[in-house]
This record gives C-alpha cells, sequence and structure tokens, in this order.
C-alpha cells in the first residue's frame, strides 16, 4: 500500500526548442538570471505540493551546468530555505554527491539543517555521473572502482559522525581526527557538533545498475533505495537482489521494503494523448542522458540524438516502449491509478512512490501535472 508520494525536480529551467528538432544541448547557454530561477521553480513547485497533500519534494545537487538542465549546486541551503515557506513538506537531498564533499563538512550542515528545519530535511548521497563536476572537484569519477571506494568510506564516516557521541577512522583516504597537539594532548577523538536531531539518520541512494557490491553496502548500513525508471523485467531483479542482500546481513524485509519507485508520469484523457504531449519532454531528457552514457545507446545512436536531424537516420527509443516497460506512467487519471495499484500489489514491501519531472517540462505544464495527480490519482491509491 502507497503511504507516501513524493516529486522530484533536478533543477532544470529548460522549457523552449525541445525534442530531437529542437536545440541540441551542447549549443544551449543561459544566463546567469535564467539559470538562477531553478530556485524560484522550486520554491512554485514545493508550495503546489505543499497545500496538495504530497509528503516529500527531491532535488539534485549538480554543477557547472550552463546549458540549463541541472541548477542546484546545494540541497541543504535550499532545502533550509523551502522548510521556511511551506508548513508539512518534506525535502529530500536526492543526492548529495559525496565525493565532491569532505564527508564531516556535509555531515555538519546536514544536521544544521535538520535542526533548523525541525527534522524536515531527508538526507540522501549518491556517487555522481558527470565527469565535468566530479572531476573538476578533484575526486575520480571515470574510475568507478576508485569513485566507489572513495563513496564507500565517505558514508561510513558520516554514519560514524552521525551516530557516535565520540569516533574516530582510519581508512585509505581519511585519518580523523587528524594527529595533532591538541591543547596539550594528541587528538585521538572527535564529536559531530551538532548532531542530528534523531538517529540513526535514514539515509537514501540511488539504485541505478544493481551492481551486487553496491546493493550489499547498502544492506550492510541499512541504505534506503530509490529505484527510478526501471523497466519492469529489471525491477523484479534489482528488489530481489536489495531483499537477498539483507538476509545476507541477517535482516528480514518485504520485496521491496526500503524502497522508493520513481517513474516518469504525464495525465491526459487517453494514453495516446498523454504520450503525444510527453513526447518532447521524453526526447529532451534522451538528449540529455544519452551521452553521458546513461541509456544504453550506440555510438551511433549517442550522435543522432545529441546532433539536430540525426533521428531520422536511425532508430531510437521511443516513449510508446518506455509505457511498455512501465518507466512511464501515460494516460487518464484511472489508469494510471489502477498500475500503480498493480505494481504495490506485485512489490508488497513497497510504501513509497516518487513521481519524476522530466528535462524540460515546463514549470507550468509539471505544476499543472502535479496538481491533476493530486486530485484524480492520489485519493485512489494512498492508504
Amino acid at each position: 500500500m502507497i503511504k507516501n508520494i513524493s516529486a522530484s525536480y533536478a533543477g532544470h529551467i529548460v522549457d523552449s526548442e525541445l525534442g530531437l528538432s529542437g536545440t541540441p544541448v551542447n549549443d544551449r547557454k543561459y544566463s546567469n538570471n535564467e539559470l538562477s530561477k531553478s530556485f524560484s521553480w522550486a520554491l512554485e513547485i514545493s508550495k503546489l505540493m505543499d497545500d496538495a497533500g504530497y509528503d516529500e519534494f527531491w532535488m539534485a545537487e549538480h554543477h557547472f551546468q550552463p546549458e540549463g538542465f541541472e541548477c542546484i549546486p546545494n540541497l541543504v541551503m535550499l532545502n533550509l530555505w523551502l522548510s521556511t515557506q511551506t508548513t508539512n513538506l518534506k525535502f529530500g537531498c536526492g543526492f548529495n554527491i559525496a565525493p565532491m564533499w569532505h564527508p564531516l563538512r556535509l555531515a555538519e550542515d546536514f544536521a544544521t539543517a535538520d535542526i533548523l528545519s525541525n527534522g524536515r530535511l531527508i538526507f540522501g548521497v549518491g556517487r555522481g555521473y558527470h565527469s565535468r563536476e566530479v572531476e573538476t572537484f578533484g575526486a575520480p569519477l571515470k574510475n568507478s572502482d576508485d569513485n566507489r571506494e572513495l563513496f564507500e568510506e565517505q558514508v561510513e564516516i558520516i554514519i560514524k559522525a552521525f551516530n557516535n557521541d565520540e569516533f574516530s577512522h582510519q581508512g585509505k583516504h581519511y585519518t580523523l581526527p587528524a594527529p595533532v597537539e591538541y591543547r596539550g594532548y594528541t587528538l585521538e577523538k572527535l564529536s559531530l557538533v551538532p548532531r542530528p536531531l534523531s538517529t540513526p539518520v535514514d539515509i537514501w541512494q540511488p539504485l541505478v545498475s544493481g551492481n551486487p557490491k553496491g546493493i550489499d553496502f547498502m544492506a550492510k548500513h541499512n541504505i534506503k533505495a530509490l529505484v527510478a525508471t526501471t523497466p519492469k523485467d529489471a525491477l523484479e531483479e534489482r528488489l530481489t537482489m536489495y531483499q537477498d542482500a539483507y538476509a545476507r546481513h541477517g535482516k528480514t524485509i518485504e520485496l521491496g521494503e526500503n524502497i522508493a519507485l520513481g517513474f516518469r508520469f504525464f495525465i491526459a484523457d487517453t494514453q495516446e494523448k498523454a504520450i503525444e504531449q510527453a513526447k518532447p519532454y521524453f526526447e529532451e531528457a534522451m538528449k540529455f542522458a544519452a551521452p553521458l552514457g546513461l541509456l544504453q545507446l550506440s555510438e551511433e545512436q549517442v550522435s543522432a540524438v545529441a546532433n539536430r536531424g540525426g533521428a531520422a537516420t536511425i532508430e531510437l527509443p521511443t516513449l510508446e516502449r518506455q509505457v511498455e516497460n512501465e518507466t512511464w506512467l501515460c494516460g487518464p487519471p484511472e489508469q494510471i491509478a489502477d498500475k500503480i495499484l498493480e505494481i504495490s500489489e506485485k512489490y508488497p514491501g513497497v510504501s513509497r512512490l516518487n513521481l519524476g519531472s522530466t528535462m524540460g517540462t515546463p514549470l507550468n505544464v509539471y505544476k499543472e501535472q502535479l496538481q491533476l495527480f493530486a486530485d484524480k490519482v492520489m485519493p485512489k491509491i494512498k492508504g
């Protein structure tokens, strides 16, 4: 049964010249004033969601994107401000890119915001996928093993800092505290000041690739997972791997427990109309993601997506296929509600649903879709 409904916004301000016939990604460049609109967009979305009865609003940390796709560099700061502009809505860090942070600074910032917001922020971490930002901040990304090793050590430090009055850490990347003299004695322990309001802190992470090492790490540390836009054939495998990993660590969970299932969606009178109206946003998201290696496309397909007019020469993924795979929910409210209920019955542990915004969706369209979902779908699915 669905008990928690959230929505996501990655921080895009792109809303024109969309789709495969629109402006190529590398040809986009926005002014500082335009890029800063991501903050006002976030405010408008959060106020609507707060009034409409949503539970959580998740956003993403990213850097150096004059192309206008992901324009929020500091989630903790933005989420703390949004908590002062709303009443009940919680704000998810989806996700802080840990390799670009010192883990103790990230832990301190979150703990401070947790206290100031009276517990309305949700902690989330990710490894990153933009080489431009992660490598520029001096962390590895191209070497996936090095990136994972750093990330996992950072998360272990954050967990120690959150949950212990005093802690120390000796690892490959960090020695904490530094072995220095301080006020006449040698440091052996540190205390995070402040610590979060309540511990243990729920930690969220995206479950993307189904890598057994990553899933085992999540289970070991009770890290909850956002599983978003995953084809139905792969979804059961991912959820089963997650459940099995918990079992290996002596923990029993239902299939889908500790998981938020994420979907893209579009509501219209018929499925055909929904697909037709959402297609430019689907194509814009493909333009953004394909050159980053986030989609399983050939080099020829990536080139076709990246260059105006290239799509006419090669077969590419379609929104119709994504609807068949159940990564997108398109159609009238009743049809979308029935599909969500069908999925939640298949995975009895699932209690959380996340609605993702799609790159290029104009602000007024996304707000309209969120209101439609709240009015016509939410009452049918939320228990």
